[in-house]
């Protein structure tokens, strides 16, 4: 789990260099993840698989990105990986 204490010692915003789009509820529903914030809020509260080893995965990435012990690419490259596993990826922009 993200914790509070990991996300007040994150001095700035870990953006991710480009956005991802994944679809984790109603089909009209698309969402646009541009921050490693936004990956773990998708996978902590919309996910469509939670017990799955991708998303777990994505999770502890996010938390050592917030802890900043990894950079931001790491924490978006196992929400992709996690996404395409549930099936719910769209795509990414440029």
């Amino acid at each position: 789990m993200v914790s509070g204490k990991a996300i007040m010692r994150s001095k700035r915003i870990k953006r991710f260099r480009k956005p991802v789009i994944v679809q984790p509820g109603r089909i009209d529903r698309d969402r646009v993840v541009v921050t490693v914030l936004d990956a773990a809020d998708v996978l902590l509260h919309t996910w469509p698989k939670p017990n799955s080893r991708a998303r777990h995965h994505a999770i502890r990435a996010c938390l050592a990105v917030l802890r900043d012990e990894k950079p931001p690419r790491v924490a978006r490259q196992a929400f992709v990986d996690a996404a395409k596993d549930a099936r719910i990826f769209l795509g990414d922009q440029a």
